[in-house]
């Protein structure tokens, strides 16, 4: 059994390779320049784009069940061909696929997937904890600017979503459901930015924007007035599992969920290097 990883450079599906090499799986990582990636000994490589379905034939030989990032791109654009990649990967003998979903809306990928013959699950992570990386230089500064600053949510380490794909991919037992992924608290950037300056020893300024900058800024940054709406209500309405850990990672992996201490111990030296 072959498991295709695409995505397999991001921050989830780099995870999600070292977990299924762990546990004893073949991996193919799908990847759209090869001579820039660098992945575990063990893992096949090969060179594709699910935005292009014509590259993928080589990268489906032999693959019985894959992990399926539904956007692409630097600016996270969802994948369009939903129908053409549900038939190259059924028409491959691909049985089992997990998909990372980016939205609220389900993308082409998800709505084609939901009505194949595929076995399938969707796994809506909340906020990554990789996205306080934002935050290098402003706590190599001694200032961080944020928005929002209140608002609870319950940051995932990257590499607890990465574990639950792994097992749903071998284990299954998930099948046409959608798995809501947390960190076990819920913190406000107040308690992650005092996490941090425990973590690294260094004194940070914490700033708190108006909702209004918060705003200028996503627009200078080119979002939508859609987008800014949809971003605002997520920030001062945000869903039940932002707000309140669930035990998903526990009951699929049999293991806790990593903190925010963790991940902040494991980026000391980004944080603190220049």
């Amino acid at each position: 059994m072959t498991i295709l990883v695409t995505g397999a450079t991001g921050n989830v599906g780099s995870h999600l390779v070292r977990h299924l090499l762990d546990l004893g799986e073949a991996v193919r990582c799908l990847t759209r320049d090869p001579a820039k990636a660098s992945f575990p000994e063990g893992a096949e490589v090969v060179e594709g784009d699910l935005s292009d379905p014509s590259t993928l034939p080589p990268a489906l030989e032999g693959v019985t069940r894959a992990h399926l990032i539904t956007f692409a791109g630097d600016d996270y654009t969802p994948i369009p061909n939903g129908e053409s990649l549900v038939t190259q990967f059924t028409k491959a003998g691909v049985s089992r696929v997990t998909m990372l979903k980016g939205d609220v809306d389900a993308t082409p990928i998800e709505t084609a997937v939901a009505e194949s013959s595929l076995e399938w699950t969707t796994l809506a992570p909340v906020e990554f904890m990789a996205n306080m990386l934002e935050w290098v230089d402003g706590v190599q500064e001694g200032r961080v600017e944020e928005g929002f600053v209140d608002v609870p949510s319950t940051v995932v380490h990257e590499s607890d979503i990465a574990s639950v794909a792994a097992h749903v991919l071998v284990g299954g037992g998930y099948a046409g459901e959608t798995l809501w992924i947390t960190g076990p608290q819920a913190l406000t950037v107040r308690e992650r930015v005092e996490i941090i300056q425990e973590a690294t020893g260094k004194h940070v300024d914490l700033v708190a924007l108006s909702p209004e900058e918060v705003q200028a800024q996503w627009r200078s940054y080119g979002f939508s007035d859609d987008d800014i709406a949809y971003m605002t209500q997520m920030k001062t309405e945000p869903p039940m599992a932002a707000r309140v850990p669930q035990d998903t990672v526990r009951t699929v992996t049999g293991r806790e969920p990593l903190t925010f201490r963790e991940w902040a111990t494991e980026n000391r030296t980004t944080f603190v290097a220049r």
